[in-house]
């Protein structure tokens, strides 16, 4: 058997020929933030709260930072139903990784108003937490956005 194999790749040089793949981020857009590096939540909730704008469904944003805290964009990971959307860590460190992010925050949006996080957003926080330190790309903080803001930071959360 294996003398069969072996002469099939000689014969035709290749046994199988494999696809190749570009990996690349495509800037979808611009959006406009007053400021350019993030220093506290407060930093990031005036620039979240005009993105998510209006949304009457969940949204899981990631904002991606360089080395020196400095802003290089938003990621909109997912966009739920009214009280939940589906957060897996692939599709949330896949951004970080393509564009080099050195840490990110990550940032969800309550239609409600209630900014309180649920015993879901603790649980992948941590989650998230974890994947990130196997990655190398710290999760600075998680900011929920509704009438007001909650930093997991400033709780003690994170």
């Amino acid at each position: 058997m294996a003398k069969q194999i072996d002469s099939k790749i000689s014969e035709s040089g290749t046994w199988y020929k494999l696809p190749e793949y570009k990996v690349m981020l495509v800037k979808d857009s611009n959006f406009s933030s007053d400021k350019k590096t993030i220093s506290s939540p407060l930093d990031m909730v005036a620039t979240l709260t005009n993105y998510m704008s209006g949304a009457d469904r969940e949204y899981f944003v990631i904002a991606l930072l360089d080395r020196k805290m400095g802003l290089l964009g938003l990621n909109t990971v997912s966009v739920g139903g009214l009280h939940s959307s589906i957060v897996h860590p692939r599709e949330v460190f896949k951004p970080a990784i393509i564009l080099g992010a050195a840490s990110i925050l990550l940032c969800h949006n309550h239609p409600s108003g209630d900014p309180a996080p649920s015993q879901d957003d603790i649980t992948i926080t941590q989650r998230l937490i974890d994947a990130g330190k196997i990655l190398g790309i710290e999760i600075l903080d998680h900011i929920i956005i509704g009438d007001t803001y909650c930093s997991f930071k400033e709780k003690g959360l994170i």
